[in-house]
């Protein structure tokens, strides 16, 4: 009965915490971003890009390239995908840019190599890269029946839309400008334009009451629920039961419960990127250089949203509610089993599991990242207290390769997207080549020459190519056929 309550309390504080910190300015916009993608831009522009039938030195490196720019987590990148896949991105375009751009965008790199030096970086994108690539060709290949009868309905579904309005593309920019004022960690973002204390003394017992309900340690990557957190999670119950009255029948017209769940976001992003901080003389509220961002790009959605016809700004609203609901309830599943999990795993462990590069060591490094998901950037510093409880470099890049793809939370979500065969597909092959890379860095680290590594990656991509070429030529004896 003991452990049951722990698993529950930890199910309920993983999800608070995740709710509070996480889901209002990095996946309420990506919602809407998905929403305009599906909705307002014509699928001529995905799939020039990223379409199936896009040459693939354009479109895999276009898919990276796009996920490069994204210093978002894994949770915030599949409505993204969604999106760009139900428009007409081919299987493969997607699938490189779901996996390259929680592992191998920008910040994500440099702070790797602030924290754990440049080798590490330098084998992350590396291999980043190269398998996100070649995960993105073989998803391609093996499903290239299903990913020719998506094509097929999605021209059925976008065929009437010709090109993307001005009106269209600047609610897109601006949607994708609010994400980026609501993530990056970068001056001036994060400077405080200015205080006010609000006489609310019973602030400060509410946080220590918050705390002592979901106990954390932030050394181990660990959230727990501020005041302000509570406040934002208030506000997204409120906007959850207002969006169900305003935007399931959006496309006969809006209502007042549509005004009310779109009033309800926007307080909630800008209540979101303001500085909550609660002390003896009572609430500090202090104005940061983010909530003026997310003033000013809220004010450009609006603007531009102003402009587009009844369907089309109906249509929008439709497709980010679709993805609302499609997503976001295996999402909450996904971290409450994550957190109950998290109770039973203990980082010293990894010591005696991961602390030499074999196989088995690679294997559960993997597989640890599943259960142990952290937000974007927070796995760099677990992997420095992982590194120096004795894991081996080679499972801990294993570990940062399968950590912002594998998280349980993100399967449930792309398997609500892509169905569960492709889903299993990608998941097998992610943990492969993590194991490969952890393999092959941890190997170096231990001192095999340059001959010896160029030897193995010289086998494992001539490996790869055979597959690729045999599954090219079966792909092209079933068409003749």
């Amino acid at each position: 009965m003991e452990l049951a309550l722990k698993l529950l309390n930890g199910g309920a504080g993983s999800l608070a915490s995740y709710l509070a910190a996480h889901v209002l300015l990095c996946l309420l916009p990506a919602f809407f971003i998905a929403g305009a993608m599906a909705a307002l831009i014509p699928k001529a522009a995905i799939t020039r890009w990223l379409g199936r039938n896009t040459p693939a030195y354009v479109s895999y490196p276009a898919a990276a390239a796009a996920g490069s720019l994204l210093a978002v987590c894994s949770c915030t990148i599949v409505p993204l995908f969604a999106g760009i896949y139900r428009k007409g991105a081919g299987i493969g375009p997607a699938m490189t840019f779901l996996f390259f751009a929680p592992a191998g965008n920008i910040l994500a790199l440099a702070y790797t190599g602030s924290i754990l030096g440049a080798e590490f970086a330098i084998a992350r994108i590396v291999f980043c890269l190269m398998f996100g690539i070649g995960i993105g060709i073989l998803m391609a290949l093996v499903f290239w029946r299903d990913d020719a009868s998506h094509d097929a309905q999605t021209d059925a579904l976008f065929a009437d839309q010709a090109s993307i309005t001005p009106a269209a593309l600047g609610v897109l920019l601006s949607l994708v400008a609010l994400l980026i004022a609501g993530t990056l960690k970068l001056w001036p973002l994060t400077t405080t334009v200015g205080t006010v204390t609000l006489p609310l003394p019973w602030a400060e017992a509410w946080q220590a009451t918050l705390f002592n309900w979901v106990p954390f340690d932030a050394a181990k990557g660990e959230e727990g629920v501020s005041f302000q957190g509570s406040v934002l999670i208030v506000l997204l119950l409120l906007i959850s039961a207002t969006a169900w009255k305003g935007m399931e029948d959006i496309i006969e017209g809006a209502n007042r419960w549509t005004w009310v769940a779109l009033g309800l976001a926007a307080t909630t992003l800008l209540v979101a990127a303001l500085r909550l901080t609660p002390g003896p003389e009572g609430l500090e509220i202090a104005l940061t250089g983010r909530a003026l961002g997310v003033a000013l790009t809220l004010g450009a959605v609006w603007y531009h949203a102003r402009h587009l016809p009844t369907d089309g700004w109906r249509g929008w609203l439709w497709e980010a509610w679709r993805f609302v609901k499609q997503i976001f309830l295996v999402l909450v599943i996904g971290v409450f089993v994550v957190g109950m999990v998290r109770q039973l795993i203990r980082p010293e462990w990894i010591e005696s599991l991961a602390g030499s590069n074999t196989l088995m060591a690679n294997v559960v490094a993997v597989g640890f990242g599943v259960f142990m998901y952290f937000p974007t950037l927070v796995e760099v510093p677990v992997a420095r207290m992982f590194l120096d409880l004795g894991m081996h470099p080679g499972p801990l890049l294993a570990y940062l390769m399968a950590d912002p793809e594998l998280s349980l939370q993100s399967m449930l979500m792309v398997a609500a997207v892509i169905g569960r065969t492709k889903t299993a597909a990608y998941v097998g092959w992610v943990a492969l080549f993590s194991v490969c890379a952890g393999l092959i860095f941890g190997a170096w680290v231990d001192g095999a020459g340059w001959s010896t590594l160029a030897l193995v990656m010289g086998v494992f991509l001539t490996g790869l190519s055979v597959a690729l070429a045999w599954l090219r030529r079966r792909q092209r004896v079933v068409v003749a056929a």
